[in-house]
């Protein structure tokens, strides 16, 4: 793959907690001038965001990093996302609920997230490092059976981060609606080249518009 057919799969993202304004939009002019996918960036900033960059793509993330919000106050917060400006919604499940085994509580959640979201799209953070295969696999169904748009492995916040073999199972277990995005650890060319070969649709990385714009291979 080329720099160019990379880069459009790329969340770029800035989720710091210390993230400032002058941060922020640099990562946006980046994402404009190489071609991103979106811009992952804290609720805070979505608004602010697209009022300067009406035409970006805005990405935020809801219940994050923990999860442990309730499903009303992850609603409204999609909610006020969206009406901020944002088009994609990344989620984090209610851990605490699949340790539990409440697989048709987390079901429930993720749909009523879709239904605030609509036709926006919406990814569900498993966070991965955290679970065990079957609790996984029993979240690619609870992911598929809401009819959310993407399962996502990780938040980068978390112990660890994106995993092969976690696509791979993720590819055994989702339904064919549902995509798949890789984040927390993806900082190399090859690791992008490997996760986008094995299924993902998206990465989340802060460093790979840094990465490709020092790479000589074709494309930018």
């Amino acid at each position: 793959m080329n720099n160019k057919e990379i880069l459009g799969h790329i969340d770029h993202t800035l989720l710091q907690p210390t993230s400032t304004w002058e941060q922020i939009q640099v990562i946006c002019e980046d994402a404009i001038r190489f071609g991103t996918a979106s811009v992952c960036i804290p609720p805070t900033f979505v608004e602010r965001v697209h009022k300067a960059f009406p035409d970006l793509n805005i990405c935020t993330v809801i219940g994050f990093p923990l999860g442990y919000h309730t499903t009303y106050i992850k609603t409204e917060e999609a909610l006020e996302a969206i009406k901020n400006g944002a088009g994609e919604i990344d989620m984090v499940v209610n851990l605490g609920d699949v340790k539990e085994g409440r697989f048709d509580q987390v079901t429930q959640e993720i749909a009523a997230l879709k239904s605030a979201v609509g036709s926006r799209v919406l990814k569900v953070i498993i966070e991965t490092c955290y679970l065990t295969e079957d609790e996984k696999v029993q979240l690619c169904h609870c992911v598929t059976k809401a009819k959310a748009d993407f399962i996502k492995t990780s938040t980068g916040f978390g112990s660890d981060g994106a995993k092969l073999e976690d696509i791979l199972l993720f590819k055994q277990n989702i339904g064919s609606q549902v995509k798949i995005k890789a984040a927390g650890g993806v900082r190399s060319r090859e690791d992008l080249e490997v996760f986008l070969a094995q299924g993902c649709e998206r990465i989340g990385t802060s460093s790979a518009v840094k990465l490709l714009q020092g790479d000589k291979a074709e494309g930018y």
